[in-house]
């Protein structure tokens, strides 16, 4: 499987990526945090660690650690805007349970 973006979010990475005038894509992984126990980190990558997996979706590089991989596996990261909030929004097919704010997840 792999990890992909939709058109909308990989556009809003390309643009970022040119406004800061540096990076080589976009870094996923998950980290222990909240109250269901998982949650997302996103950041731009300026570079990539010897253990990385790489997938390339509408021409942006995406970046996991191995450790991150199993819990993002099938996810899509998407670009949305509701109202007046705009954000990443992962439509992670691996989540079982998410907590009531929307801030964590488990598998």
């Amino acid at each position: 499987m792999a990890v992909t973006l939709t058109e909308r979010a990989a556009k809003h990475v390309s643009k970022y990526i040119d406004k800061r005038g540096r990076g080589i894509g976009l870094r996923l992984g998950v980290r222990t945090s909240g109250c269901s126990g998982m949650a997302y980190k996103l950041e731009f990558a300026d570079d990539v660690a010897a253990d990385d997996i790489q997938f390339e979706s509408h021409g942006v590089r995406v970046l996991i650690d191995p450790k991150s991989l199993p819990y993002l596996d099938g996810t899509e990261l998407d670009y949305a805007r509701e109202g007046l909030n705009e954000g990443f929004k992962f439509n992670n097919p691996n989540v079982k349970d998410a907590c009531g704010c929307g801030e964590s997840f488990n598998v």
